[in-house]
């Protein structure tokens, strides 16, 4: 019995860890005669691309290879780059610290869980990249962080190293815990209003400008006392100083628009407005600082912020000169953000090329990795998604998803494995430890914790 669990525990360890069976080392990969879409110089059909060392070396017609190199046939099927969602919680532990109005001190990167399952199915979807962002729950959250999805590998491989750093705003219901109701007997936490959101951010930046100014004045020698570290304050001075973005989850138009009138005062610039359902209404506002807009694409009506989405805002931002991504705030919808894409076209006529951008370069640029992925150019990450139709149709399913050269998903070997689970499946159920107290197994022990709070921490879809 011990043997067969051994046995089994090995077989659970090789599943959990998808590199062992799909991932490969980051040799030469030529995939030929495919359509690609490259997301920032058009489509070229009948096209080679080459890759090295986990690059794009070359894209063309007729390119030649090591003889050491794998060849994938493309005839008939399209490329894409790799689908980066800018706003995401999947793969963490923990998604909103609720006790503070002001969690700039907490990380998203101490609560990585590698062997998330939605990490492989956004995989399957051609998700690549991610933008993993604390909750809603407070006016200022916790910092994000930027990750590749190397399902399978350490959890230290999967953040983008070079990736700007960022932050969590929030505004409207979910900071102000409109629907949450407080413990029992205690106390409120503020800000319960619209206006004491705003008044939080704002006390918060005048508390950040001062401790940056004493820390100026030390190293310039004008004060003889160092400052205590505060690790709240610190991420708002690197938003003052640019070296952190700041990504604001809102719905109505008024609240956006009072936080780009806030970092104009402070001198700061927001990088994405998140969610934005009724960003049409600011679109010339947001064009002009330079903001960047993650929308939904057709999600509305689930909450009364949502009351004024349209289809056709993603179409207005665009025409207005905002860039505009697509994200999914869902480990579910994550894996089919090409169909999101897709919608734009249908709502407004956005150009193929420009809807394909809002879910690949476009949130690459609003998070500050485009120099590295989000479009098929040479010199970039090999982050592509071979699909078997084009990835706007229905019944467009990617085949292969690579990231940096290596494949973390294959299509076919996932399906040639679903036998072999089943029949572990069915092994393990006859195990004692699985056998219903009825036939003579034991009780299962109770979980005492659970590993993430889903109730607690979903704010409708929209965190």
């Amino acid at each position: 019995m011990r043997k067969a669990i051994v046995f089994l525990m090995l077989v659970s360890i090789s599943l959990i860890s998808p590199n062992l069976l799909f991932a490969q080392s980051k040799n030469e990969i030529l995939i030929r005669n495919a359509t690609v879409l490259t997301a920032a110089k058009g489509t070229f059909e009948n096209t080679d691309i080459l890759i090295q060392n986990g690059k794009i070396a070359k894209i063309g017609k007729s390119l030649k290879a090591s003889a050491n190199a794998q060849i994938i046939d493309g005839s008939g099927k399209f490329v894409s780059p790799g689908i980066v969602d800018c706003h995401s919680h999947t793969m963490l532990d923990a998604v909103n610290e609720f006790s503070y109005s002001v969690t700039s001190m907490t990380r998203t990167r101490d609560v990585l869980n590698p062997k998330d399952i939605a990490i492989y199915r956004a995989l399957a979807g051609g998700v690549t990249t991610a933008n993993l962002l604390h909750g809603s729950a407070n006016a200022i959250g916790g910092q994000n962080i930027t990750v590749k999805f190397k399902y399978g590998k350490a959890v230290e491989e999967f953040p983008i190293a070079d990736a700007p750093p960022g932050i969590k705003f929030a505004l409207g219901e979910n900071p102000k815990r409109t629907n949450f109701n407080p413990t029992p007997n205690a106390v409120p936490r503020y800000p319960r209003t619209r206006m004491g959101v705003m008044e939080v951010i704002r006390d918060a930046f005048v508390r950040a400008r001062d401790y940056k100014k004493e820390w100026d004045d030390f190293r310039a020698k004008k004060s003889n006392v160092q400052p205590r570290r505060d690790l709240e304050l610190e991420p708002l001075v690197e938003v003052l100083e640019g070296k952190r973005l700041v990504h604001a989850h809102g719905y109505r138009s008024d609240e956006h628009l009072n936080l780009l009138l806030i970092a104009d005062e402070f001198g700061f610039k927001v990088a994405t407005l998140q969610h934005a359902l009724e960003a049409y209404k600011i679109a010339p506002e947001i064009a002009k600082r330079g903001t960047g807009a993650s929308i939904f694409a057709d999600s509305w009506s689930y909450k009364l912020e949502a009351y004024d989405s349209i289809p056709y805002n993603g179409y207005i931002l665009w025409k207005a000169g905002v860039s505009v991504s697509i994200n999914s705030d869902s480990d579910e919808r994550m894996r089919r953000l090409n169909l999101d894409a897709a919608k734009m076209m249908k709502y407004g006529g956005v150009p193929e090329e420009e809807a394909l951008k809002m879910i690949t370069l476009n949130p690459a640029k609003q998070l500050g990795i485009d120099r590295r992925t989000g479009s098929i150019e040479v010199g970039k990450d090999a982050d592509i998604v071979i699909w078997n139709a084009h990835p706007f149709s229905v019944y467009a399913h990617p085949e292969l998803t690579m990231i940096e050269g290596e494949i973390y998903f294959d299509r076919s070997k996932d399906l040639t494995r679903r036998a072999e689970l089943q029949k572990e499946r069915e092994t393990l159920e006859k195990l004692d430890v699985n056998r219903p107290p009825g036939s003579g197994g034991t009780p299962p022990k109770v979980p005492t914790e659970q590993r993430r709070a889903d109730l607690d921490d979903a704010d409708g879809g929209n965190r």
